[in-house]
């Protein structure tokens, strides 16, 4: 059997909530060893959110799956030099507590490379170094300090929040990239690194377009927007593609929440979209033929488009629009993702048998690699893998393991 690509790679995940763990559980997806460091009362989202009584969370266990849990009390003396073994054993140490946290419990970067040299301490913060530094970082706080709220909604409308997590489990992603790319440097250097990701530069970096587009507004109103009116700052622009080929959610039959079609008109597209919508002689109509001419009236045009997509079910029109290359999209709900046979097939829905849960369903690993298949594990119980490691691993006996629970270390 073919080895995973990140076998043998042990990493020590002291995160908590989203960010920290969604980044943790990609490197036991891509096949490390992740050893989850919990306080003896478990990470917060075992408890939140639940839907069943005394069970481990849907919050937790979508995040956490391929670990194994450890629990340990790091403000305890014991405790300490226990982790200090962990590290000593790690290649990789990844943390998303509060600034400075890690430092005061004694483990400041200095002394983890004392303890380590060849340790990868990745840490998740909400902002860099500055006047951000202190703020308490929460998923919809990142999206509203990296870009993202400004830039969605209508034009008249409230900043809005993407359903997206985009600054959490987005930030995650590339603290991931952050990760394995000082993993291969150590391969050439023999020294680990610290990774540092902020959820805030995370969500800036997924909004790069919009500051694109703030900087072309010094040359005037940008063309392929649909909104009217332009200031100094890049609008709310609904659901405009934003690039160079105008796109919306046109509404379909029967007219429910989620009865949409997101349509992409190219230039090679109109003449016959024009005939779809029984509107063929827009085609060749100079004021509709060109992308130059249909740009000042996106608005009306995607309304021609509408009044014939609303007289169909969505799927119809996906079929229609497909049949002639057209880009397009159904929105898909929740439920439709959860049912859809293809996302299953391609692992990206999977159903896991929880001990106490029973089956329950999570997302897969979108990261496909050809010799290192991902298999979905639960994730683990609290403290379900203590005897494994203190004893098997790090070699405590079992009467010290007992003095270690009933002392309060573990």
């Amino acid at each position: 059997m073919t080895a995973m690509a990140l076998e043998g790679v042990r990493v020590l995940d002291m995160t908590h909530v989203q960010s920290g763990p969604s980044a943790t559980q990609l490197l036991a997806w891509l096949g490390a060893d992740v050893v989850k460091v919990e306080a003896p009362g478990g990470d917060i989202t075992r408890r939140q959110l639940r839907d069943l009584p005394d069970v481990d969370s849907l919050y937790f266990t979508m995040l956490n799956c391929n670990k194994r849990s450890l629990t340990l009390n790091t403000k305890t003396e014991r405790g300490k030099e226990i982790l200090t073994e962990l590290i000593r054993r790690s290649d990789v140490l990844v943390e998303n507590f509060g600034p400075g946290a890690v430092d005061r419990m004694g483990f400041t970067w200095e002394r983890i490379r004392e303890i380590n040299s060849r340790i990868v301490y990745a840490s998740i913060k909400g902002f860099g170094e500055g006047p951000y530094t202190g703020f308490k970082a929460y998923e919809v706080v990142a999206q509203a300090m990296g870009g993202s709220m400004a830039t969605t909604g209508v034009a008249d409308g409230p900043p809005m929040a993407t359903g997206a997590q985009i600054g959490d489990s987005g930030t995650g992603v590339h603290a991931v990239a952050g990760i394995l790319a000082a993993l291969l440097q150590r391969e050439h250097t023999g020294r680990g690194q610290r990774v540092n990701v902020a959820m805030q530069h995370a969500v800036l970096n997924l909004c790069r377009v919009k500051l694109r587009d703030q900087q072309r507004l010094a040359h005037g109103p940008l063309p392929e927007y649909p909104n009217d009116d332009f200031g100094d700052e890049v609008p709310r622009s609904g659901n405009a593609s934003g690039g160079g080929q105008p796109g919306w959610a046109v509404r379909c039959a029967p007219g429910g929440p989620n009865d949409y079609v997101y349509v992409i008109v190219q230039p090679v597209g109109w003449q016959p979209l024009s005939e779809l919508i029984g509107r063929p002689e827009l085609a060749g109509d100079p004021e509709w033929a060109t992308p130059q001419a249909r740009l000042p009236k996106l608005a009306k045009m995607f309304q021609l488009i509408e009044e014939w997509t609303i007289t169909l079910p969505k799927w119809q029109v996906l079929e229609l629009l497909n049949a002639h290359n057209i880009p397009c999209g159904p929105i898909l709900s929740t439920r439709e993702i959860i049912e859809d046979a293809s996302l299953a097939a391609n692992d990206m829905i999977v159903t896991v048998e929880h001990p106490e849960r029973g089956a329950y369903t999570t997302v897969g690993n979108p990261l496909k690699l050809s010799d290192s298949p991902t298999h979905i594990t639960p994730s683990p119980l609290l403290g379900q893998h203590n005897e494994e490691i203190y004893i098997g691993e790090l070699g405590l006996g079992d009467e010290e393991l007992r003095l270690l629970k009933t002392s309060g270390v573990i």
